[in-house]
């Protein structure tokens, strides 16, 4: 059974202050996360939360055109990746890539993680970002493997 979290956003501070709860838990150690969620959910807006709570000093931009954007300005490196864009090929151009951005002290973020076709990491945090009805958010994290379960716990307190 997967290791879960789930959190309802009704505010971009409710929102700041998640992200800034997530960013203490992963700043040590770093993680891999895979982010899902409808276009215009917040993916992106929660990658920006996250690292302007670790200290990022650049412009944080969605990576949709570039497939990756990399943030060295923090204590911990940040590397945002999108494949939306890339097709089944593409995917499999850059599996080995992904691989090794999810081993050692970093902090990697996976937009539309979907279409990867399961050639991700196994040890890692799964978002899933939802609408509600009233226009809020719904933040659920899901621990994928041992390896982050004492992330979900630091969120739950």
């Amino acid at each position: 059974m997967k290791e879960k979290f789930v959190q309802k956003c009704k505010s971009i501070n409710d929102t700041k202050l998640l992200a800034e709860k997530f960013a203490g838990l992963i700043r040590k150690e770093g993680c891999f996360v895979n982010l899902f969620g409808e276009i215009g959910a917040g993916k992106t807006a929660f990658v920006k939360l996250v690292a302007e709570a670790l200290g990022v000093k650049e412009k944080v931009t969605s990576p949709s055109f570039v497939i990756l954007n990399e943030y060295h300005s923090a204590d911990i490196p940040l590397y945002h990746f999108d494949l939306y864009r890339l097709e089944h090929t593409g995917i499999k151009t850059i599996t080995e890539e992904l691989r090794e951005y999810s081993e050692g002290r970093k902090i990697t973020f996976v937009e539309w993680a979907e279409f990867s076709q399961g050639e991700l990491p196994f040890e890692r945090l799964e978002i899933n970002v939802t609408y509600d009805d009233d226009d809020s958010r719904i933040y659920e994290f899901a621990c994928i493997g041992d390896k982050n379960k004492n992330i979900i716990e630091g969120l739950k307190n």
